[in-house]
């Protein structure tokens, strides 16, 4: 038995995200790219490359690892690239993507070689939460001026649009593109290729797929460009658990369980958004607050209902633990890095990474 905590990566039911995308992309044309800043666990790549077309990225570190270890397309984009950088980024990009006109003219000379785009801000979002919404005023991500955009249209061939966040409303979607469409029409009958971002949660239960796709089609051809999708958390939503084991349990108004890990640590989404974990199935006659290990006070997972008392050495299962989970987690307070490990469509499990000691020493100077 593998011991806890650890993230599983079960890839049978990443199989079913994947024959989504796989869907999606031969019914509509569109091309789909992993969002390495969502998820970058490179030891599912080669499951994850059968389905899919390439990464997209957010740095240069996630750029390296998306060609090397993934391979395919492979999109650059960053909020802003550094001088020292620059030279690299494009070593290992097929298309570079600048967040700003100013930094496409800064590394017009560097980049000659290499197709390159712009993000445009539509200036409307799906979001919920100001902290993640690209559209929000004063936003810094991605340029919204037509006269401008047109200015530089010569040493472009493409767009990104990222302005989908938690989207499962195949409706909104529909009405944002037609937004986009009404803004930027003009320049988009001029592109070779759009990007649409991420933040669409096209493989939820009862998305309308063949809805999804056709417009995704019709958008293509009424402007003759290749659409790629950008799927993170779409891409491995509900394939993966962060397993824990109960330390302790204790009274204090409400019966609180202990386990072996940590929001601030490895869930950290759930800290910054004020989010609770899921558990299932959340059923049953014992409630217990699930508790981080760490020092934060506010290290808790949710409150949730079991069938049974809760005990030392009894396993807590927190479900959907792939997406910002891994590519986020940190040494905080030295609490131990959960294991990854794979459970393959037979069935079988192995651990991928383990970590020590020593990876948290050399973390640190």
């Amino acid at each position: 038995m593998i011991e806890t905590p650890y993230y599983l990566i079960d890839k049978a039911k990443l199989l079913r995200n994947m024959e989504k995308i796989a869907y999606v992309r031969e019914r509509s044309g569109a091309k789909a790219l992993l969002a390495l800043k969502c998820f970058a666990t490179w030891c599912v790549f080669d499951f994850m490359r059968e389905y899919m077309d390439g990464t997209t990225s957010s740095s240069l570190n996630e750029v390296r690892l998306g060609h090397e270890r993934f391979g395919k397309e492979t999109h650059a984009y960053s909020v802003a690239y550094a001088d020292y950088e620059i030279d690299e980024v494009i070593s290992h990009a097929d298309k570079i993507i600048f967040n700003s006109i100013s930094q496409l003219e800064r590394f017009a000379d560097k980049s000659a070689g290499i197709v390159r785009g712009l993000r445009l801000n539509p200036m409307v979002s799906s979001s919920s939460f100001d902290l993640a919404d690209p559209a929000r005023p004063f936003s810094r991500l991605g340029e919204w001026d037509v006269t401008k955009i047109e200015k530089v249209m010569d040493r472009i061939s493409g767009f990104m649009i990222h302005n989908n966040c938690e989207n499962a409303d195949f409706a909104l979607f529909d009405r944002m593109l037609g937004d986009i469409e009404e803004k930027f029409g003009e320049l988009l009958s001029r592109a070779q290729w759009v990007s649409l971002g991420g933040g669409i949660h096209f493989t939820g239960d009862d998305y309308p797929l063949d809805l999804f796709a056709d417009r995704l089609k019709a958008f293509a051809e009424k402007y003759g460009v290749q659409v790629y999708l950008e799927p993170g958390e779409a891409s491995i939503t509900r394939s993966t658990t962060l397993e824990t084991t109960v330390l302790d349990t204790l009274f204090n108004g409400k019966n609180l369980a202990i386990v072996d890990a940590s929001i601030e640590a490895h869930m950290l989404d759930l800290l910054i958004y004020r989010e609770t974990a899921k558990v299932t199935p959340n059923e049953g006659p014992h409630s217990y607050m699930i508790c981080g290990k760490s020092c934060l006070a506010g290290d808790i997972f949710g409150e949730f209902n079991f069938p049974a008392e809760l005990k030392t050495g009894d396993r807590v299962s927190i479900q959907d633990a792939a997406g910002y989970t891994m590519v986020k987690k940190n040494w905080f307070n030295g609490v131990k890095m959960p294991a990854i490990a794979v459970k393959e469509v037979d069935g079988t499990v192995h651990v991928a990474r383990e970590f020590s000691y020593q990876d948290y020493e050399q973390s640190l100077s």
